[in-house]
């Protein structure tokens, strides 16, 4: 049964805004709260496995469910990134080569073991399996590329969210009027709608000083979470309706 959600505007407002949220929310929990970067990380990747695991099993589509993965993968994305970047100190420009070797190791594999990555093409648990991997290392790569031209390339948080913004734009106008693959165009949207949520991200927790507006990580998250939770809502009010006609139509 269909698992996965139909890949509309409305998706990726919801994912720019998990992002955006796995970036303040990771913040939250390993700076403001004191946790660190690796016990942030291991608590982080255990809600991850817990809401994969209810994923793989569920029958159907379940909005509340598949976003809370989506978040879980952005915010341990968050820590692991910084984990890498700061702790082990690879800093970003390796951190983010490391990551897209492991994102591009996982998509040879699932090639290689499901003969497509399409999302249309995703009917069993090996390619679920993979599809959420593949998602956990395209967040974690974005958070990696998002600090690196917030911190590095002198563009700033507000720089950096309007480069990956025209970068997306260039994404959009390739799915209407070139003919690329919408499974590469999909990807790349993916991994770039994680540095845009990040620098955003950044942009709304840093003091006014270094560029930002000073919402700080409680703040912030409070804002994004409610946000989140009214598109989720809605989301699961449409399902229900899509669900209820299908009984209809069958009985």
């Amino acid at each position: 049964m269909k698992k996965l959600p139909e890949i509309t505007m409305a998706f990726w407002i919801m994912k720019i805004c998990a992002t955006t949220l796995g970036e303040t929310a990771g913040d939250l929990f390993s700076m403001t709260l004191n946790i660190g970067y690796a016990l942030s990380s291991l608590i982080l990747i255990g809600f991850f496995v817990v809401t994969l695991r209810m994923q793989l099993y569920a029958i159907n589509y379940k909005p509340l469910l598949y976003w809370s993965v989506i978040l879980a993968t952005s915010t341990a994305g968050t820590t692991m990134s910084d984990f890498m970047d700061r702790t082990l100190g690879l800093g970003y420009a390796t951190g983010s080569l490391i990551l897209i070797a492991l994102l591009a190791t996982t998509f040879l594999l699932w090639k290689k073991t499901d003969k497509s990555v399409s999302l249309n093409d995703i009917h069993t648990f090996r390619g679920e399996t993979f599809y959420w991997i593949a998602i956990l290392f395209s967040n974690t790569l974005g958070t990696a590329l998002g600090d690196f031209l917030a911190d590095n390339s002198g563009l700033g948080f507000l720089g950096g969210a309007i480069l990956i913004g025209s970068l997306l734009l260039l994404i959009i106008l390739a799915h209407y009027f070139l003919k690329v693959s919408s499974i590469i165009l999909f990807w790349l949207a993916f991994v770039l709608t994680r540095p845009f949520g990040a620098t955003f991200g950044d942009l709304l927790t840093k003091p006014l000083e270094k560029g930002g507006l000073n919402f700080r990580t409680i703040g912030s998250s409070a804002i994004l979470f409610t946000n989140l939770m009214v598109l989720i809502t809605v989301a699961i009010i449409k399902n229900n309706k899509i669900e209820k006609q299908k009984l209809l139509i069958k009985e």
